[in-house]
C-alpha cells in the first residue's frame, strides 16, 4: 500500500524525501527507546538563527497518562486515528531569545526546520510520522504547564505503518489516495 505514497517527482529528489508521507494507520509495534532518542536528536541538529535552538519537545508513549492527556487535546479529525500511534510529540517554539528576552522572529521557522529533521530521521528508521495542527493549544499548554513564552505549534504522531483497511472513513480513503503536490511553476519564481 505504501508504494502509492511514493512521491512521483519531476526532478531527482532524495528517496528519503520521496518516501516520507503522513499515514493515519499505525501498528501496535513499539518504537525502541534508542530510535526515539535518535529521532529527537536529529531535530536538535537543525539550523537556527543565532544557534538559539528555540525548539522544545514533550513526548509520551502509548499506555501512559501523558499520552492520554495529549490525545485529549486533539480535535475530532485527529483523535480517532492518532490515539493508535506509539508516541505523540508536542513541538513547542520558545518565542524569545534566551540572551536578551527579545522576540525571536525566526522561532517558528527554526522549529519547522527541526521538525523536518525529526520527520526525515524517523523515515530513515522506517518509522512513520504525521504532523497535526488540529489541537486545543490552550488545553495542551495547561497540560504541559507551558509559560507565555512557549507556543505549542504541532503534535506529531509516530509509529510503524499498519494497513489502511483498519481505518474508518474518511481516513481509509485518504490513506489509499496517491500523494500530489503543486508543480514548481506554482511556487517557484525566477527573478533573473
Amino acid at each position: 500500500m505504501s508504494h502509492i505514497k511514493i512521491a512521483n517527482t519531476e526532478h531527482d529528489v532524495l528517496d528519503l524525501i520521496k518516501n516520507r508521507w503522513s499515514p493515519r494507520s499505525f501498528s501496535d509495534k513499539v518504537i525502541p527507546e534508542n530510535d526515539l532518542h535518535t529521532i529527537l536528536e536529529a531535530a536538535g541538529w537543525a539550523a537556527s538563527a543565532n544557534n538559539e535552538q528555540p525548539w522544545q519537545y514533550y513526548y509520551a508513549s502509548k499506555g501512559n497518562d501523558g499520552f492520554v492527556q495529549i490525545t485529549e487535546s486533539l480535535f475530532g479529525g485527529n483523535k480517532p486515528w492518532a490515539q493508535h500511534a506509539d508516541v505523540l510529540i508536542v513541538a513547542v517554539a520558545r518565542k524569545t531569545f534566551e540572551a536578551n528576552q527579545t522576540e525571536n522572529g525566526a522561532a517558528m521557522h527554526d522549529l519547522g526546520m527541526a521538525n523536518a529533521h525529526l520527520l526525515l530521521q524517523a523515515s530513515a528508521l522506517n518509522i512513520y510520522s504525521h504532523m497535526m495542527g488540529g489541537f486545543d493549544r490552550v488545553k495542551i499548554s495547561e497540560t504541559l504547564n507551558l509559560t507565555e513564552n512557549q507556543l505549542p505549534v504541532a503534535i506529531i504522531a509516530l509509529g510503524y505503518l499498519d494497513e489502511a483497511e483498519k481505518l474508518e472513513e474518511p481516513f481509509k480513503t485518504r490513506e489509499l489516495t496517491p500523494r500530489v503536490r503543486k508543480p514548481l511553476s506554482e511556487f517557484v519564481f525566477s527573478k533573473n
